[in-house]
């Protein structure tokens, strides 16, 4: 039998019984479901039915799919080549991608490392850091403080700087680095941080700061640690704390990178450069897997004026053409667009939307920020059921834990984010 006489049914099982999928197990009893095609927001699975994205692909799609301009960037691409090894090479999309990024970002960060993914990014933010350290003669800098309800990857360097409960990652914490943990950030976003809320990171970096080498947060939005909405004054706080105790700052802003927050880079919300940048996700628009670490020429350079005079990582495909190619059509679609006022428009219909579930007993809380809607539980939803419902209600949102949360498309209609808010509103208050 070929492949093309295989029914549905058959690759379903197969999947099942033979493909990991993100946080799952093997042959477990949970819908996956076919998508056979992808256009604008809508994804198409493969029995007919079309589906509302809400997730963005979880934060990266930010254009929809399937875009025109997106396609004929990889087409032209592909033409040229789709990859040749970075060591030793180099070519026009990666200096081009690098000059804008450099262009886009705080000024302080002036150097470029791309990465294959998220993770990895934040694994170069973590390897820079204590190599710095080392050559400015402290190699004892070797530790990292971050905050709770903090998530940073899936590596063992990002797993170390997860929050050990929220952050997924208990089982392996007696195989990943003892890290230092400071009370995640209560004062909500748009309020001022006062001396109690940043008590507990003055309290670690005063009297641990000899051994750590770098704080690492996610600035004002903690992603799937809890996506929590925090105050941009702490984002200050803690610039002005690193800089004190000659600690490096490094901004994981790989899901609120690229306009998500309102502001096409979070750390704009508290007017704050980090010494170190992480961005991924919507950096290529979800096109492809890429990412990329920023720091400054201060870092670049005393790394280099010590052993081994060179930083110490070289991914296989560092720089891929047509990531570079997808990444530099992407930002030149978002930086076209009157993108601002449709992350304004976008918040206001989210929090309209959801705005009932506020008077429902099973929800904590209701916020949104910028182009991200969450809806708190009291209990965690149950995936098998929920996760059905909402394909049935012809949306596609992907709960977690205690949160049912929405990051559509920027290029999302008021409509289909008013069927994407009803979807949620309708299937939370029946839990």
């Amino acid at each position: 039998m070929n492949s093309s006489s295989r029914d549905l049914q058959y690759w379903l099982q197969y999947d099942r019984q033979h493909i990991w999928h993100p946080y799952s197990a093997i042959g477990v009893d949970l819908p996956v479901f076919f998508i056979q095609s992808a256009s604008g927001v809508r994804l198409k699975l493969a029995d007919g039915r079309e589906l509302i994205d809400g997730m963005s692909s979880w934060w990266s799609a930010i254009h929809g799919y399937n875009h025109p301009v997106m396609n004929s960037a990889l087409q032209n691409q592909m033409q040229k080549m789709a990859h040749v090894m970075f060591g030793g090479l180099s070519h026009q999309p990666a200096v081009e991608l690098a000059s804008r990024l450099i262009e886009l970002t705080p000024d302080s960060l002036e150097t470029v490392f791309f990465a294959d993914s998220g993770s990895v990014a934040v694994e170069v933010a973590m390897k820079m850091a204590i190599q710095y350290w080392h050559a400015s003669g402290k190699p004892g800098k070797q530790r990292f403080v971050t905050l709770r309800n903090g998530y940073h990857g899936d590596t063992f360097g990002a797993m170390s700087v997860c929050d050990p409960v929220t952050g997924m990652h208990t089982l392996f914490e007696q195989a990943i680095n003892k890290q230092y943990f400071a009370d995640a950030p209560t004062v909500p976003f748009g309020e001022q941080c006062h001396e109690s809320d940043i008590a507990s990171l003055r309290t670690i970096l005063k009297n641990h700061h000899s051994n750590i080498a770098a704080l690492i947060l996610e600035p004002v939005v903690q992603g799937a640690g809890g996506m929590r909405f925090y105050s941009a004054d702490y984002l200050k706080q803690a610039r002005l704390l690193c800089d004190e105790y000659q600690v490096l700052l490094i901004a994981d802003e790989i899901a609120t990178g690229f306009g998500r927050t309102g502001r096409l880079f979070a750390c704009e919300h508290a007017e704050i450069s980090p010494d170190i940048l992480c961005l991924g996700k919507a950096l290529t628009g979800g096109y492809l897997t890429m990412a990329a670490t920023l720091s400054s020429f201060e870092i670049a350079e005393k790394i280099q004026s010590s052993s081994p005079g060179v930083f110490m990582h070289g991914p296989t495909f560092m720089a891929n053409p047509l990531a570079c190619a997808a990444a530099l059509a992407s930002i030149q679609l978002l930086l076209d667009s009157s993108w601002t006022e449709r992350i304004t428009q976008i918040a206001d219909r989210l929090e309209q939307g959801l705005a009932p579930c506020r008077n429902y007993e099973q929800v904590v809380d209701v916020r949104v920020l910028g182009a991200i809607g969450v809806v708190e539980l009291k209990q965690a939803v149950d995936m098998k059921s929920i996760q059905s419902a909402f394909v049935n209600h012809g949306v596609w949102v992907r709960p977690f834990g205690k949160l049912v949360y929405l990051m559509p498309p920027y290029i999302i209609n008021d409509d289909d984010l008013a069927a994407l808010t009803s979807a949620v509103c309708s299937i939370v208050g029946d839990l």
